[in-house]
């Protein structure tokens, strides 16, 4: 007989033999783990020892099934190649575009949905939604309820791109089991194990871990700072006019300088709780701790900074980037 628990809030085996390990729990009567407890009442994080070989590994798994995939990511920090996820998975696909309460309301969803359209993705489907604010959840049962081949659909994505979240308002929309939750915050690696949620006889959701972007700024700055990188609510977006010679600057995360071009409008959809300085180039001082990065933006281009958001620049612009060297940068066309 499998005496064996998993942890109901990260998926991880527990045990009561090693505090230092993964999985640890006082009493093994318990369904979460230490690490998902401290999290959840306490705020505190434990930095998880695995790798994004293992985590890349169980979705290779899912290769061995003809099973529905759902594939999550974040409006505010879309991936720079989306595609990626097919080097390890070619199941069917539903696109499930999560945090739209974090964008702000004016934007057309249609608009958005043309915007992936025109990137020749491959998958089946593509849904906007909102966990938070409960939006198009209805709409999102019905699309896996038509392309599913099985009860088991399979959720997968970068870690906070929204998977756990999305999950437990499932679970609270419509499962007919006990409630209990999926540990979220906005740290990396909160996911460690594949977690089987039973929402009807007819529908079970797999979580997956969540594979690690080594790119995003989340990864080089503190606790403190990626709770204000987090949008939690609408942004608002800020809009400044520049012009050759000015400098933008986050304190102690991001600064750009206009570099070359005519008067130029950039607008930040960056979290609220994140406030700028504008400056003089010339009267800016050196960036030591920070790597310099020269772009090229071209005509309604974004510059996107992965993990703190993106900028829309109206026209042509060279611009020097000062960030984190391991922050993955790159240029897309505008979104919005």
């Amino acid at each position: 007989m499998n005496n064996e628990k998993y942890c109901l809030g990260c998926g991880v085996k527990l045990q009561d033999t090693n505090m230092l390990f993964e999985g640890y729990t006082p009493d093994l009567e318990n369904n979460i783990c230490s690490r998902c407890f401290k999290l959840r009442n306490y705020g505190d994080y434990q930095i998880s020892t695995k790798s994004n070989e293992e985590y890349i590994e169980i979705l290779k798994k899912v290769n061995d099934t003809k099973d529905l995939v759902l594939y999550v990511v974040d409006l505010l920090n879309i991936e720079k190649d989306l595609n990626m996820i097919r080097n390890y998975i070619t199941n069917r696909l539903i696109l499930v575009l999560t945090k739209r309460d974090i964008l702000p309301r004016s934007v057309n969803d249609e608009k958005i949905k043309n915007y992936f359209a025109n990137l020749g993705l491959d998958y089946q489907d593509i849904i906007i939604t909102s966990a938070n604010k409960n939006y198009n959840m209805d709409e999102l049962l019905l699309m896996i309820k038509k392309h599913k081949s099985s009860k088991y659909v399979y959720v997968v994505g970068k870690t906070n791109a929204g998977k756990s979240t999305l999950i437990n308002k499932m679970i609270q929309n419509y499962s007919e089991e006990d409630k209990y939750e999926l540990t979220i915050s906005p740290l990396p690696s909160t996911t460690l194990n594949k977690i089987d949620i039973k929402l009807t006889d007819d529908l079970t959701l797999i979580d997956t871990p969540g594979l690690i972007d080594r790119g995003s700024i989340v990864n080089y700055v503190d606790f403190d700072t990626i709770k204000k990188i987090n949008a939690k609510k609408e942004i608002n977006p800020d809009t400044f006019q520049l012009k050759k010679g000015h400098t933008l600057i986050i304190p102690g995360i991001f600064r750009i300088d206009y570099v070359e071009g005519e008067k130029n409008s950039f607008t930040f959809f960056v979290s609220n709780d994140l406030e700028f300085i504008k400056k003089d180039t010339s009267k800016c001082e050196e960036v030591n701790d920070l790597t310099k990065r020269t772009i090229e933006v071209g005509y309604h281009q974004d510059l996107v900074i992965n993990g703190l958001g993106f900028i829309q620049i109206t026209e042509k612009a060279l611009v020097n980037v000062y960030l984190q060297s391991n922050v993955e940068v790159f240029v897309r066309d505008s979104l919005i």
